[in-house]
């Protein structure tokens, strides 16, 4: 036997290109989404720290950027 009722979803009423309405949506939302618990990270002692390597390239780009080195 065939099943020939469709469901449809409704179409939005409403989809609001302005901020307040995504917020207002986003404020529906929050609710719905659990956020996890933070995690404290704990400091790592320099000692811990070794094998870091930065390639030429990137060490370059960010020399040359005025907020990492002038």
């Amino acid at each position: 036997m065939t099943n020939l009722d469709v469901h449809t979803a409704p179409a939005p009423a409403d989809l609001g290109d302005d901020l307040a309405s995504l917020r207002g949506d986003c404020a529906r939302m929050a609710p719905h989404w659990a956020a996890p618990a933070p995690v404290a990270a704990l400091p790592v002692p320099p000692s811990h720290i070794h094998g870091v390597s930065v390639p030429v390239s990137s060490a370059r780009l960010l020399d040359a950027m005025s907020d990492y080195g002038d």
